[in-house]
């Protein structure tokens, strides 16, 4: 089982990673940023921390309003700092552990949280400014991360209590983990108390940030009561954003002990740092083995149906590039490209000569095999004028009348829209 030896409390203003950058670290007026974040970092190297577990939220960068989930788990294995306007920080990218991010999604889902997941984006000043800071004179950090996004911006948002519960999970989640070696902190981000929008912009109240980091230790139940309106009272609209520390405390023990805290309000944001150490018992072996059981309990037997490949998010990893590729096929630009300068619009996308094969010789099983989602293939198939009816019979090695004696109504099909689908029904 993975452990989880501790959590993390700090703060993301994009003041942290401005600090970095512009080396203002013997500058006193910022150099309590660094002393907060040096504790925190000691701490990490001092445990020998294999995995971060970010908790934060993205400042619409790579979620925008149109699709903006409450809870998306990042199950990639890189991420890039975000451009966030004025071009990206000079930080290196960040390692995502993949696989306890996709143990993690399971179990989080298993336990009735509607999860999304993301991969492919780069990640703000959200989860980059603390992150960065984990790093020193000799280099980045060299742990990896698995980020969990809360949307927090737009209105409703998951309250304190849901947020608590899902820490629970999130516990329960890791230690199932099948690595007894990996030590893992639970990272939160955000806060403390600050507003950045409307007349009551510059809003602190520092005897609230005591007060709530008093009750994340000893009585977090507390916390969980308080409506979202109480923490925009208390501490500012966007430095309700704290409920997200409340996934942290919820996945560490009941009884934790508190080894740093730290708070500096230079500015608009009272900046913070805390590290908690994890006290509680090692869990039985048997409820381990009985969560992993939970865990894996709708999807078992899938794997022993015939002719069938559950799209899992360890698929769907290792076939990004190609799924992307073929998914931008809805994009009339891409879709131009694709049919009249697929070499240079490969190269682009740095498609392997397998991937190359598979896309331009046809190959459609042997893309659902590989990995592709049927879902993108059927685009393909429309922008080339191949009907879903003869994708089937493809796929089942048979030729498009034979599949079509095995069909109540012999009728072909498309996605196609438009002059296309016309096109298509007359061929």
């Amino acid at each position: 089982m993975a452990k989880i030896v501790g959590g993390i409390g700090a703060s993301h203003s994009p003041t942290i990673g401005f600090a970095k950058d512009t080396h203002k670290e013997n500058d006193p007026a910022w150099a309590p940023i660094f002393e907060g974040f040096g504790e925190v970092r000691d701490w990490v190297k001092r445990k020998d921390i294999d995995v971060l577990f970010m908790i934060y939220n993205d400042h619409i960068t790579s979620f925008f309003f149109d699709h903006y989930s409450a809870f998306a788990l990042g199950v990639d294995d890189t991420y890039y700092p975000a451009d966030e306007g004025g071009g990206p920080r000079d930080v290196p990218p960040a390692k995502g552990h993949a696989a306890l991010a996709q143990h993690v999604a399971a179990a989080l889902v298993a336990d009735e949280f509607d999860m999304s997941f993301f991969q492919g984006k780069p990640l703000d000043h959200g989860c980059m400014s603390p992150l960065s800071m984990m790093g020193d004179e000799t280099g980045p950090w060299g742990g990896s991360i698995v980020p969990l996004q809360i949307g927090v911006l737009q209105l409703p948002i998951p309250n304190a209590r849901r947020c608590y519960k899902l820490g629970k999970s999130l516990r329960k989640a890791i230690q199932s983990f099948p690595d007894d070696s990996l030590r893992v902190a639970i990272v939160a981000t955000g806060g403390l108390s600050h507003q950045v929008h409307g007349e009551r912009a510059g809003f602190v109240n520092e005897d609230w940030d005591q007060e709530f980091l008093n009750l994340l230790e000893s009585a977090p139940e507390k916390l969980v009561e308080k409506r979202l309106a109480d923490y925009a009272v208390l501490g500012g609209m966007e430095g309700a954003e704290v409920i997200m520390w409340l996934v942290m405390r919820g996945a560490l023990s009941d009884k934790v002990t508190k080894v740093h805290s730290m708070t500096y309000a230079p500015s608009v944001t009272n900046i913070a740092t805390v590290v908690f150490e994890d006290e509680g018992d090692t869990p039985d072996k048997a409820d381990l083995e009985a969560y992993r059981a939970h865990i894996g309990y709708e999807l078992a037997g899938a794997e022993t149906l015939q002719g069938t490949y559950p799209f899992t998010l360890d698929r769907s990893l290792k076939c990004f590039r190609i799924n992307d590729f073929l998914h931008r096929l809805v994009i009339p630009e891409h879709r131009e490209r694709f049919l009249n300068d697929f070499d240079a619009l490969a190269d682009q996308y740095k498609l392997t000569a397998e991937e190359r094969s598979l896309i331009s010789e046809r190959k459609w099983i042997e893309m659902i095999r590989k990995g592709v989602s049927f879902f993108v293939l059927e685009k393909m198939a429309a922008v080339v004028g191949v009907s879903n009816p003869e994708v089937y019979a493809s796929m089942r090695g048979e030729t498009l009348e034979e599949f079509m004696k095995t069909r109540k109504v012999p009728i072909k099909y498309s996605v196609a829209g438009g002059a296309k689908a016309e096109e298509m029904n007359n061929a």
